[in-house]
C-alpha cells in the first residue's frame, strides 16, 4: 500500500535541517533545532490544508453554486 508524502513531515524535516545548520553556525544547536522543528511543523501543517478533490464532492459543490446563482437572479 503506497501513501503520499505528508506535507507536515516534509516541513518537519526541512525545519530540523535548517535549525541544525543555523545552530551549528551560531553555536546553539539545541535552541535552533527546537525552533526549526516548531517552525517546520507549523509550515508543514499549513501546506497540508487543501480541498478534497473527489468527484462526488465536486458535483455537490457545483450544484450548490448553481442553486445560489439562480436564487440571486
Amino acid at each position: 500500500m503506497e501513501r503520499k508524502s505528508s506535507p507536515t513531515g516534509l516541513g518537519l524535516a526541512l525545519g530540523a535541517a535548517l535549525g541544525v545548520v543555523v545552530g551549528v553556525m551560531s553555536g546553539h544547536v539545541g535552541v535552533w533545532l527546537a525552533l526549526g522543528v516548531a517552525i517546520g511543523m507549523v509550515l508543514g501543517a499549513s501546506f497540508g490544508k487543501g480541498e478534497a478533490k473527489c468527484p462526488e464532492c465536486e458535483q455537490i459543490h457545483v450544484n450548490h453554486a448553481s442553486r445560489q446563482l439562480a436564487e440571486r437572479k
